[in-house]
Order: structure tokens, then C-alpha cells, then sequence
């Protein structure tokens, strides 16, 4: 979300989505409150500090740890206050182990994706330390139904050999597919609660996140290609939900918003077509797509954003009340 105001951020997400609020995430607060910074301090027994590189594992907590433990600590205390009384699904997010693995120096420099045992302890460190923030939600919030989103947009790069090294004349060699599976389930298993995988790159792996133990998959339906429906049919076959970016995730300065924002039906007519294309039952639609935007809305100006959530409670409506 954009801004820097916790309590603004909650009324917000609490006042626009009565299904699904999320704990917001501000990264215009500065390092510690990216998703980078707050996932590595939700890590257990593994710190972080920021290079002019970017960040880096190091041997204690420092000054950017304790700042991204604050942060987090102010983000609940602020969506504990406007969920009083909450029952339903409510979603946290963090970053995935690949893309951590892809954004994180170690001592050398080099990405921490370059060493498979640091890959091992980054995973358990972060399933552990996932553990204990969806349990901290849960004793805040009594009555959530406590959804994970596993935010990685580095894993097809990852997958594909694309992630560049320290010097950036090479890449790192592709990791083994089975590797990144077992490394995912690993983190949905340790977070005992419904998981969704977030990546709003294209070529989206649904069939890996799938046996991986997703719940759900997040993309961005404007990235979709021809080569994926069959896929995606599948994955809706086996029980898998669609978390659909059909709203922009920007306003590109404008507090009016783009003019997708006056016609909620046309947000989703993609999906209804792709529905139609994979011969699934329209009345499926409602049960298996959640509307979204196409990735984060902290580019967004504050009007924005709120304006992109309420569209997205709209426009998914139109999928229950008029499937076809």
C-alpha cells in the first residue's frame, strides 16, 4: 500500500474488503518495511543488514533489523485495532525462499542463491519464523482464518538461469526444479495455514506451485499466454484458486485512476473469456477466482488505492451475480 501512516493503511484495507483483508505493507517508510526487509526479520536466527548492494546476511541484529521488527510490530498493533471482532479469512504476505535466496547477499557478496546449504537454512529459518507470525496474527486476531501469500516474483528467474551475479556478466546456474519444489513445500507445510504464491512475472510455474502444496496462485492475467490455459484449466480442475490481476496497480500519478476503474464487469470479461475457452462451468467462477490487482498498489497514489480495492470487491461480484 501506499504512504507511511499504519493506522491509515488498516482503516483502509479493513473499510474496502469485508471478505479478505490483508496486513498491509509500506515500503515508502524506507528499508525494513520493503518486503524484502520485513520478511528477513520475521527470519529465525538469521540477520540482515543493508549494503550499498543491497541487503546482506550478517552475524547479529542490527540497526535495519530492529527496524524492520518495529515496523512490523507497529503494522499489527494498527490492524489488530481496526480488526476488533473480525471472523473470516485475512491474509498476510511474505517473500518466498527463491526470491529471497535471488535478492540477499551473503558475506562474499554474491546471492545467497549461489550456495545450496544457505538455500537449506534460509528455508527452514523462514518457515520457522513464518510460523510464528501467522500464530502472533491468530492471537491477535482470534477469529482469522489466516491465509499466507508467498510473494515470488524471482522464481521463473530463478527456474530459467535469469538471476544475474554480484558482477552482472553472468547469471546463476538454473536451480533443479525438484530443489524449488521441495523448498516451497517445505514453507507451506511449516506455515500450517492455506497458502497462496504471488509472482506477477510471466510464465507463472502453476504446475510446480501446485505440487508444491499451494492453495492458490496470484498472477497477472494481462501476462497470460495461450500456452498457459490448459494449465491453468488443471490447476481449477484439482481445487487450485485463481488470484486474478486484472485491476492496474497504478494510477501513474492520476488520483482520478484509469479508466478501467469505471466498468467493473470489463475488469473480468478476460476471465469469463478464458472460462468459456477451457469449458469450466460459469457458476465455478465465483468460487474459484479472486479479483485482484496486478501486483502491489504502493506506485499508487492513496486515492488510488483505495478506489483499485473497492473496484476489485465490485467487479468481483459480477462474477457471482452474472457468471455469464
Amino acid at each position: 500500500m501506499p504512504g507511511a501512516d499504519a493506522r491509515e493503511a488498516a482503516r483502509t484495507v479493513t473499510g474496502e474488503l469485508e471478505a479478505l483483508p490483508f496486513l498491509p505493507e509500506l515500503p515508502a517508510r524506507g528499508p525494513g518495511a520493503d518486503m524484502i526487509g520485513r520478511t528477513l526479520g520475521m527470519l529465525v536466527e538469521l540477520y540482515a543488514r543493508v549494503e550499498p548492494s543491497g541487503w546482506r546476511f550478517g552475524d547479529r541484529p542490527g540497526r535495519d533489523t530492529r527496524r524492520a521488527w518495529a515496523w512490523l510490530r507497529e503494522d499489527l498493533d494498527a490492524f489488530e485495532e481496526f480488526t476488533q471482532g473480525y471472523e473470516g479469512p485475512l491474509k498476510v504476505q511474505a517473500v518466498g525462499p527463491w526470491t529471497l535466496a535471488a535478492c540477499v547477499e551473503l558475506h562474499g557478496g554474491q546471492a545467497a542463491l549461489s550456495d545450496p546449504g544457505a538455500c537449506r537454512d534460509l528455508t527452514a529459518s523462514l518457515g520457522e519464523g513464518l510460523r510464528r507470525h501467522i500464530a502472533d496474527v491468530r492471537r491477535r486476531v482470534p477469529g482469522a482464518e489466516v491465509v499466507l501469500q508467498l510473494d515470488e516474483p524471482s522464481l521463473t528467474a530463478v527456474l530459467q538461469g535469469r538471476v544475474r551475479t554480484a558482477s552482472g556478466y553472468r547469471t546463476h546456474r538454473a536451480v533443479d526444479r525438484a530443489v524449488v519444489e521441495g523448498a516451497l513445500r517445505e514453507v507451506v507445510t511449516a506455515a500450517g495455514t492455506p497458502v497462496i504464491a504471488h509472482s506477477c512475472a510471466p510464465a507463472v510455474p502453476f504446475g510446480l506451485l501446485r505440487r508444491a502444496g499451494v492453495a492458490g496462485v496470484s498472477f497477472d492475467a494481462g501476462l497470460l499466454t495461450e500456452g498457459e490455459y490448459d494449465v491453468i484449466g488443471e490447476a481449477v480442475e484439482g481445487g487450485t484458486a485463481l488470484f486474478a490481476g486484472v485491476v492496474p496497480g497504478t494510477d501513474a500519478g492520476s488520483s482520478a485512476g484509469p479508466a478501467e476503474l469505471s466498468d467493473p464487469a470489463g475488469s473480468v470479461s478476460g476471465v469469463r473469456s478464458l472460462w468459456r475457452r477451457l469449458g469450466l462451468p460459469p457458476g465455478t467462477l465465483g468460487e474459484s477466482v479472486v479479483v485482484t490487482p496486478s501486483c502491489g498498489l504502493a506506485g499508487a497514489s492513496p486515492t488510488y488505492a483505495r478506489r483499485a480495492l473497492a473496484h476489485c470487491v465490485k467487479a468481483a461480484r459480477t462474477l457471482v451475480d452474472d457468471p455469464e
